[in-house]
């Protein structure tokens, strides 16, 4: 190959000792490796060129150390090339090939980004964490308040040795963010704009509603429900599909103040009760069935159920509004009690257009939402109005480089956090085209998310490493023969991605040209709080890179010291931030006790993190997902990521089980590429894999063969019940009701013994 003039380079930040150490494996990576790097080169000279000026921004980024991953971009001497393990491509230009670390925005993705270099993003982050009042004033003042908030604009305790918890931001300042997300925008001109698409199961079925029309749905809706008596501060529970009307009967909660609280239409009558018992809503409003798939669910039966569980136990609805899905049954299938059960097609219409607005206080609740607890109880996270609002709009217009002119396809389903967050409130705040899908990714054929792409021209798609695994797993094919060519930015949320499925969404989804939001925040943070900004820096497959604006994340030790510089630990957050939950409802002090007080002084984030020497974030699971084998502490996700980074496994799933002699053993559930025999070789090759990539104290002990692992309809991998399968305590395998095939759990008990 060809030498490197060195004129384009900054001077080395390497030793001569280590650049001769590594000149045997840089040839041999260029060898195998032979990108286009005419403009790659151009846009690394570029950098290096201003770092070498004392003046420039790049050389300021250096002497700081603050975004140290700019120090990466050096090389060898004359005619060597890169550094091998810190080679790079860049966007739109390239594959992403296993040797590479950092995946640089193309210089026009950069030019038109909201966020443009490394430098733009020091500048608003410093400022951001320095005078949090100032940065965030001003973007609140961006929406529309009836009333200011005080002058303090926030105050904070989250350390419990000080006294209660308690977090407000924004108070006394009076607003709606149903308002903000629909009024505002049409006030502003984009009453005609399609604010909803939306996508039924079978392909053909679809529908839109421009921010005009939406507006008009919810108020019909908001008067029906304050005609029946809910008012400010009233819960109401939301157990709906996919189907324009779920955001509708959100939005319309929000414009009266009623906190409704969404449950995945998924759960089974149970766990509806359970919520239902908890937040005592005055309205139940449900569908009478849903079609997932070639799969029908009769949802209205199930609510049934959950009704009497909850009068049972001393909680009575009096009224449950029910939406007819007429594409999947009709009114005349379904039970009705008379009194109680009300169609919405026969009211909602009847009702005016046009709704006052309640105006609420920033602190007044706006959503509860439900999430799994280590004690079986769900937890009732109680998010508020005003923080919240400035926190998601904000999040969303940046980490995906928000333009008026994109579609925007986040495949979570609203009964989660990302469809709270990313599907209804943070695109329509900023005036966003919002694609809603009501059916499965991958029917009728495992094309049909690149068709739902191509059809409507999206050019942001966000979903979760579960997903993009499942799709792996069918083939290129299924990807190739769909242009794709709007799509822009892509997202993942909801579990660490590994870098081998990474690489494969950004290589065969983007076309090596779109930049991943690798996104990292909880139920409990509202919003982003890891996440890539696209065109800012340079990326690595599988880090969630660096914090956003106003989050201040630090990896601490057993003992609650912070570890500085490369190293792995708890990962808590200083300080508050305006979308952070305020209670968990009913029981402040579970709220404490889970979140505050495992290190005083922090948010802890029940997560694992490694931060690379670059600064970069890798977030390494659940801490309770950590196995520890003989004294040595594995994540689960590590061990996973080795799996899958091996060429016939496409999924794995890693649990902890009792080992005689180590304590726990690690115990792995793996998914092959269709077509390959399970068979004692790839086992034994499975677990060389990770004893290469990790050590041998992290071979697993079992590979349990798993034609499919246990899934809720979003994606989730149920791994309690793969502990009890494991455990062979097969009898304490609970509710399978939410899974989206329950027959996987038989499979994988046929195959225990393989």
């Amino acid at each position: 190959m060809d030498s490197m003039p060195s004129a384009r380079f900054c001077t080395p930040l390497i030793t001569s000792a280590a650049a001769t150490a590594s000149q045997a494996s840089t040839r041999r990576l260029f060898s195998t490796s032979r990108f286009h790097l005419g403009r790659q080169r151009s846009s690394l000279a570029t950098f290096c060129t201003a770092a070498a000026d004392p003046g420039s921004a790049a050389s300021r980024l250096l002497s700081v150390g603050f975004l140290r991953h700019v120090e990466s971009m050096s090389r060898l001497p004359s005619g060597n090339g890169r550094i091998s393990h810190l080679n790079a491509v860049v966007l739109g230009e390239a594959l992403a090939a296993e040797e590479n670390d950092l995946i640089f925005p193309s210089p026009e993705f950069s030019r038109d980004a909201l966020v443009s270099s490394p430098e733009q993003y020091r500048k608003m982050y410093k400022r951001s964490i320095e005078d949090p009042a100032g940065f965030w004033s001003e973007i609140a003042a961006q929406f529309y308040w009836k009333k200011r908030w005080s002058p303090d604009v926030y105050s904070e305790n989250i350390d419990v040795r000080q006294g209660p918890v308690k977090i407000e931001w924004f108070k006394g300042g009076i607003t709606n963010i149903c308002y903000n997300a629909l009024d505002r925008n049409i006030e502003a001109g984009n009453g005609d704009k399609v604010a909803l698409y939306w996508e039924g199961n079978e392909p053909g079925q679809d529908g839109q509603l421009t921010y005009a029309q939406l507006l008009d749905q919810v108020c019909q809706l908001a008067n029906y429900l304050k005609h029946v008596g809910v008012r400010k501060g009233d819960a109401v529970v939301i157990y709906l599909p996919m189907l324009m009307e779920l955001p509708i009967a959100m939005l319309a909660c929000a414009r009266i103040g009623a906190v409704h609280s969404v449950v995945f239409a998924g759960f089974s009558a149970e766990s509806l009760a359970q919520r239902i018992i908890d937040c005592k809503p005055k309205v139940v409003i449900c569908c009478n069935a849903v079609r997932r798939g070639a799969k029908e669910i009769n949802l209205k039966a199930i609510v049934d159920n959950a009704l009497v569980e909850s009068a049972n136990n001393g909680i009575a609805v009096d009224l449950c509004l029910v939406y007819e899905n007429q594409s999947t049954m009709k009114k005349v299938d379904n039970k009705w009690q008379d009194g109680r059960d009300i169609l919405w097609q026969e009211v909602v219409p009847q009702f005016p257009i046009k709704c006052p607005v309640e105006w609420v206080d920033a602190e007044d609740p706006l959503f509860l939402l439900y999430t799994s607890g280590s004690t079986g109880k769900p937890k009732g996270v109680l998010h508020t109005t005003g923080g919240y609002m400035v926190y998601t709009a904000t999040t969303f217009k940046y980490a995906f480089d928000y333009k008026p002119s994109d579609i925007y396809w986040c495949t979570a389903d609203c009964g989660w956090i990302t469809g709270h967050s990313y599907v209804t409130y943070g695109p329509l705040l900023n005036g966003a085209t919002v694609l809603v899908f009501e059916g499965a990714p991958s029917y009728p054929d495992p094309g049909r998310c690149w068709d739902i792409v191509d059809k409507y021209k999206v050019t942001l798609f966000y979903t979760a490493p579960t997903l993009v695994r499942a799709l792996m797993r069918e083939g290129d094919e299924y990807v190739t023969r769909y242009s794709r060519k709007s799509l822009r930015v892509l997202g993942s949320v909801g579990e660490p991605i590994n870098p081998s499925a990474w690489r494969w969404f950004y290589n065969v989804v983007g076309d090596s040209r779109c930049p991943i939001s690798d996104t990292w925040w909880q139920t409990e943070t509202g919003g982003f709080l890891i996440t890539p900004i696209p065109g800012a820096w340079p990326q690595k497959p599988g880090s969630a890179t660096f914090p956003f604006f106003g989050v201040q994340p630090v990896i601490v030790d057993e003992k609650g010291n912070e570890i500085e510089g490369e190293c792995s630990g708890y990962l808590c957050i200083k300080n508050s931030w305006p979308g952070i939950f305020r209670s968990l409802y009913g029981d402040h002090e579970r709220y404490e006790t889970t979140y505050f007080k495992p290190f005083a002084g922090y948010y802890f984030s029940g997560d694992g993190c490694s931060r690379d020497k670059d600064g970069y974030h890798w977030l390494t699971g659940r801490v309770d997902d950590v196995i520890n084998v003989s004294g040595h502490r594995i994540g689960t996700a590590e061990i996973e990521s080795a799996l899958v980074s091996h060429p016939l496994c496409v999924e794995a799933a890693v649990v902890g089980v009792d080992h005689q002699v180590k304590g726990q053993g690690i115990y792995a559930f793996v998914t092959l590429v269709d077509g390959v025999d399970y068979t004692d070789e790839v086992r034994k090759s499975l677990i060389l894999a990770v004893r290469t990539q990790i050590g041998a104290f992290a071979a697993p002990d079992k590979i349990h063969w798993a034609p499919g692992l246990p899934k809720t309809r979003s994606g989730k991998i149920m791994r309690r019940i793969l502990r009890k399968i494991a455990s062979k305590q097969l009898d304490e395998l609970g509710d399978i009701s939410t899974l989206a095939e329950p027959s996987v759990v038989n499979q994988l008990i046929e195959y225990s013994d393989c």
